[in-house]
């Protein structure tokens, strides 16, 4: 309810025809939001990890990874029950490579843009997970085209298969257990 009432309150209803007309607005307005609920999301996320002695690292790729997740999972899951699995792979892998894409680089860009200042990325065994990523989506990709491009019960468990591979080797990797990169 309360965070209803405050996008009812900052953005306008472009359902309504009296308001078409300000979509711009009420997209701009979304993406300001978005930001603002992810920052906070972050926030609280590092502050509970904190509390619990838990990492950032393990946070991001844990409890935000699978929260940010659920909204994808969700709109995969309808269009593939509508006979489109391919629809629902396809947004699967195309709203992940729109995040590393653009959702990472955008507001480094922009930070950059207003301070003058580059990011300063500290990330641990960063070049590690970036081949560790590459490594994933080659699997993945191949994955799909072994299951001849069509979305099947064995291609959804070899991608939890993937996913645990993954996060288990980044757990690994972030608690130091693997010292490599």
């Amino acid at each position: 309810f309360p965070l209803h009432f405050v996008l009812w309150l900052t953005l306008p209803d472009c359902k309504k025809d009296s308001k078409k007309k300000f979509f711009v607005v009420a997209f701009i307005g979304s993406i300001l939001w978005i930001g603002g609920f992810s920052y906070l999301m972050v926030w609280w996320a590092t502050i509970v990890g904190v509390a619990l002695t838990i990492p950032p690292t393990v946070m991001g790729l844990t409890v935000l990874a699978a929260g940010t997740s659920v909204p994808d999972l969700i709109t995969s899951v309808i269009v593939a029950r509508q006979g489109n699995g391919d629809m629902a792979v396809s947004s699967s892998i195309g709203s992940n490579i729109f995040d590393v894409t653009l959702g990472l680089p955008l507001p480094w860009f922009m930070y950059t843009l207003a301070t003058g200042c580059p990011v300063a990325v500290g990330a641990t065994g960063a070049v590690f997970f970036v081949i560790l990523l590459i490594l994933m989506l080659i699997s993945i990709i191949a994955a799909i085209a072994i299951s001849g491009w069509k979305m099947t019960k064995i291609l959804g468990a070899s991608m939890f298969v993937l996913y645990g591979l993954f996060l288990l080797l980044a757990l690994l990797r972030t608690y130091e257990i693997i010292k490599i990169l």
